[in-house]
């Protein structure tokens, strides 16, 4: 059992793959907070398509995408929109085949559609999400009010627009180069059969050289031989894979899911408790309502978490996403904000694995 219990803030694919990890492994993370996300881009690319505005990254001083638009609040307190039709080009290849809006498998998801300005939607899937919830608003971190059925509707039809439109675009792809594995409804016993058997070789044929991977970094994590490397680009091996050793195409968000993490896509927003719109009442800055950042701060202040991971910008790299371990909320509030990016989420965890890795074959035999 890990001594840390980290409450890590992700999108839906990093979701998935702590899911993953706590599935096959002793993972740290403890509590799963889940963002609501349509795509995100490329930040090279994203950087290129601000030139043709006369822009650079570091002109931005938030962003926010709504009503089909990037808008773009710059820090001469000017804004400029782009239509998304033209953002769409930026949009990373993996982002097209992710049928998931709402993080599924968090403990509790995040997000502003359905919820007025100034409030946040929050999905409560788990009991443990519950009770994070109810204390939150027992004590004061958070306002909640309930979700209406015309809130929830419109939530449900934005969540079944993104699994219709994606799941064309799976169609097409399999239709032309290999099956897009976290989409096929296997067995666990079958799932077990394909890990035993695969290896990194296996991953970067049917994930990473395919377009699938989501620069999540939990190979590299889970990696027991500290052999794959993940920078701007895609995971990369030094050295060779140990015939034995499966540990990165078992945590893979894009590999097979097993049965218990699996949504048929049939309920848009998965299976959930209870759905608020909620309003922080200890902090105002960040997006959607600061609700993320209030979250953490409770669960650090009642000693439920030990760190938080989270993602924050570059010093020296405007806009650039990093992720890091802190258990020092002024450091939670300074990152808030959605960077609308990727980076290798789990790197900071590296350092932390020790034994809980060890046995991670064990889980898939």
């Amino acid at each position: 059992m890990s001594e840390h219990r980290i409450a890590m803030v992700g999108t839906p694919c990093e979701i998935m793959a702590a899911s993953k990890l706590q599935y096959y492994t002793d993972s740290p993370i403890d509590v799963k907070l889940g963002l609501f996300c349509m795509e995100n881009f490329s930040y090279k690319y994203f950087a290129n398509l601000l030139k043709e505005y006369d822009l650079k990254m570091d002109d931005i001083e938030k962003f926010q995408i709504e009503k089909g638009f990037v808008f773009l609040l710059l820090k001469t307190k000017e804004t400029v929109k782009i239509p998304l039709s033209v953002a769409k080009r930026i949009i990373r290849k993996n982002c097209n085949i992710c049928v998931e809006l709402t993080s599924e498998t968090s403990d509790i998801s995040i997000g502003s559609i359905g919820s007025e300005e100034g409030w946040s939607t929050l999905i409560i899937r788990t009991e443990k999400g519950e009770e994070i919830v109810n204390g939150a608003i027992e004590q004061k971190f958070i306002e909640a009010k309930d979700f209406t059925d015309s809130q929830l509707g419109l939530l449900n039809k934005i969540a079944h627009t993104k699994i219709s439109k994606n799941l064309e675009t799976i169609e097409r792809r399999e239709f032309l180069a290999r099956p897009v594995l976290y989409q096929r409804e296997k067995s666990d016993d079958s799932i077990n059969k394909e890990f035993q058997e695969a290896s990194f070789l296996d991953l970067r044929s049917n994930v990473i050289d395919v377009g699938a991977c989501v620069l999540c970094g939990a190979c590299e994590y889970a990696c027991p031989h500290n052999l794959i490397t993940i920078d701007d680009t895609k995971p990369r091996m030094k050295g060779e894979c140990p015939e034995d050793c499966h540990a990165c195409f078992a945590v893979c968000p894009r590999t097979f899911i097993p049965e218990d993490l699996r949504n048929d896509n049939s309920e848009p927003i998965g299976d959930f408790k209870k759905v608020l719109t909620v309003k922080s009442l200890k902090h105002t800055q960040g997006q959607d309502g600061s609700i993320v950042t209030t979250l953490i701060d409770y669960l650090l202040s009642n000693e439920i978490v030990t760190e938080a991971l989270i993602v924050d910008k570059e010093d020296h790299l405007a806009w650039k996403p990093y992720a890091k371990l802190t258990n020092a909320i002024d450091e939670v509030v300074k990152s808030g904000g959605t960077k609308y990016s990727v980076c290798p989420v789990f790197k900071p965890l590296r350092d932390l694995k020790g034994d809980s890795l060890q046995n991670i074959d064990e889980g898939v035999n």
